[in-house]
């Protein structure tokens, strides 16, 4: 790859590490440093869709991890292709962003900026309260995913 070329894959955790299990998403890029292979690059993201919009750009292929709010059990894994599919209205409603992972997703499909491969995970949270951390099930539902990703990337 050269110096200009930008790596081929994307993988972005969403979230406020600062809220419980909101912090899901930069919980599993912590668990992929140093593992992901020379075309893969992370990015945490705390801020809002319109940023995530931005960051994908020039990407063919985007993982995204976020935390879920669906009533599923906590820990609850949830994946889905993005890209052919769209996402189920309500699973990301317990986001602390203006503007979502789902809304983003959305939105870039309508504008016809979506990256041609993107999977997005969420992780089901429990509690999304001001300065707690992790709790246990989303703690080895983080372990799990990026499990996954690499997984996924080895293919």
């Amino acid at each position: 790859m050269s110096a200009t070329e930008k790596p081929a894959v994307l993988v972005i955790g969403v979230g406020n590490p600062l809220r419980g299990d909101d912090a899901a998403g930069p919980a599993v890029i912590q668990h992929l440093q140093n593992r992901l292979p020379p075309s893969a690059v992370t990015l945490q993201l705390d801020s809002d869709g319109v940023s995530l919009m931005e960051a994908w750009q020039g990407f063919g292929r985007v993982i995204v991890v976020d935390a879920a709010g669906s009533g599923a059990a906590p820990g609850a894994i949830h994946r889905f292709d993005a890209a052919r599919t769209e996402l189920p209205r309500g699973l990301f409603h317990y986001s602390s962003h203006l503007f979502g992972v789902a809304e983003a997703v959305e939105l870039a499909r309508q504008l016809g900026r979506l990256p041609e491969r993107l999977v997005v995970y969420g992780i089901e949270g429990a509690g999304f309260a001001y300065g707690e951390g992790l709790s246990a099930e989303v703690a080895a539902a983080v372990e799990r995913v990026a499990h996954g990703i690499l997984v996924e990337l080895g293919e």
